[in-house]
């Protein structure tokens, strides 16, 4: 199959617009640099592989976005995917969060199960609805509903306090800071 050079620079020009945003849930998803740069190489690449059928989506940047997600979810299941992410702070802060609570939080989400983490990024830093995030991930919305309630539940005990068990007021304030 032969491709036309309009067809390329439809497709340079969706990528430069939308890769910044893109690579953001990436590395929300992968909590690493560059496991967050691999996984969009790999959903830019498929997205270029059926370009056409991108176009002709009602909305081609959630086409993307949910091959973006549907690529993170099998590479987590495939084997060789047991490696560790190293916890390390974004080069840029997007946020005037406190950099040793993001440093948590990104170490935290890392210890959830992909699809909890998947819905957590979805939900709130996508600021997705249920429905939107149902549809995304494939689940029904009772399921987002559960797993968002387990995740955030996960979330709070790995952030409290050693000597509290209960999520202290700075914990609190940081996962809405940085969930905006």
């Amino acid at each position: 199959m032969r491709r036309n050079a309009g067809t390329d620079a439809e497709f340079a020009e969706f990528m430069a617009a939308r890769s910044s945003q893109l690579y953001r849930s990436a590395y929300l998803l992968t909590t690493s640099q560059h496991a967050a740069e691999d996984l969009l190489q790999t959903a830019l690449a498929k997205t270029f592989a059926s370009w056409g059928r991108v176009r002709a989506a009602d909305d081609p940047v959630a086409y993307v976005h949910g091959v973006l997600i549907k690529s993170f979810l099998s590479e987590r299941r495939r084997r060789s995917s047991t490696e560790l992410p190293v916890a390390e702070a974004p080069e840029r802060p997007t946020t005037p969060a406190d950099p040793t609570e993001r440093v948590a939080l990104m170490a935290a989400l890392s210890q959830l199960a992909p699809l909890d983490r998947a819905v957590v990024v979805l939900r709130f830093w996508e600021d997705r609805s249920v429905t939107q995030t149902a549809v995304d991930l494939d689940l029904t919305e009772a399921a987002v509903k559960n797993r968002s309630l387990r995740a955030l539940r996960t979330l709070r005990g790995l952030l409290a306090e050693p000597a509290d068990t209960t999520p202290s007021t700075s914990t609190t304030t940081s996962i809405k800071r940085s969930t905006t």
